[in-house]
């Protein structure tokens, strides 16, 4: 499978809402680090993040985590 593209080698931290959101797995999304479609044709899917009580969360941008859609610090390993 093909690499997603590294949108930026830090997190995003966003104040979300209680709702749902689609987070970019193959970092080609112009509204980073929510999904915007770009995805199509890729093989990759976006990752559903459901939000029941607003909070502050950090959202990876590496695209390298293992644990979708959150940061795991994988960023720190990159070159």
């Amino acid at each position: 499978m093909a690499q997603p593209v590294i949108a930026q080698k830090s997190p995003y931290a966003a104040e979300l809402a209680p709702g749902e959101y689609w987070w970019c797995a193959c970092g080609q999304s112009k509204k980073q680090p929510f999904c915007d479609g770009s995805h199509k044709g890729t093989g990759f899917s976006p990752a559903k993040l459901t939000v029941t009580v607003g909070e502050k969360v950090w959202l990876c941008g590496c695209k390298q985590t293992r644990n979708p859609p959150f940061c795991d610090g994988s960023h720190k390993a990159l070159m």
